[in-house]
């Protein structure tokens, strides 16, 4: 995928054939239905299938859009339901060390909230269960969060992510010694 600058990702570029293909296929779209709804040319369709194609990041969310999926539902390999994907080199630029990684994504049309985090040694959260059609996504910076779900515990390092559905309840736990930092995006999905 290239925004303004060329990426060498072949493993996305893998990944995004297969899903379009099998997208695009159990929607019963031809490549030019695809394409004519997307305003991606056909040529350009069958090259993404084929694997062959280095396409923009804006083109490849407009076939998001027509599939009916997320961005990160393109990109990344396909997985179950229960596991987040790790995070998934979508974008490199011209110069070593200029890249963009998806993490995680949720659908929304309504509210989303970021927030910048920062829990001291030792110290945790309780949250209180949110409306159903809540979600947060969490992107740790610095340090390790275990982030306690109903059902299991996450642990997460720098530079991981998640997402998950917050009409539960759920703790931040920071088990170490030293802070962690996080970026949550608090989404309302209705």
């Amino acid at each position: 995928m290239s925004n303004s600058h060329p990426t060498e990702a072949p493993a996305v570029l893998e990944f995004v054939a297969e899903n379009v293909k099998r997208l695009r296929s159990e929607r019963h779209l031809t490549q030019q239905q695809l394409a004519d709804q997307s305003e991606v040319s056909r040529r350009m369709v069958a090259s993404i299938e084929n694997g062959q194609a280095n396409i923009s990041l804006a083109k490849l969310n407009q076939l998001a859009v027509v599939l009916g999926v997320t961005f990160s539902e393109i990109v990344r390999p396909a997985i179950d339901n229960t596991t987040q994907p790790e995070q998934i080199l979508t974008w490199k630029g011209a110069k070593a060390g200029s890249e963009a990684y998806l993490g995680c994504s949720v659908i929304s049309q309504n509210e989303v909230e970021l927030w910048s985090w920062k829990l001291a040694a030792g110290d945790f959260y309780q949250a209180e269960p949110d409306p159903q059609g809540f979600y947060e996504m969490l992107y740790i910076i610095e340090g390790v969060l275990h982030l306690e779900l109903s059902d299991q515990t996450h642990v997460l390092q720098a530079g991981q992510s998640v997402s998950y559905p917050s009409d539960q309840r759920y703790r931040y736990v920071n088990q170490q010694t030293s802070p962690a930092r996080f970026i949550r995006n608090a989404i309302v999905v209705r």
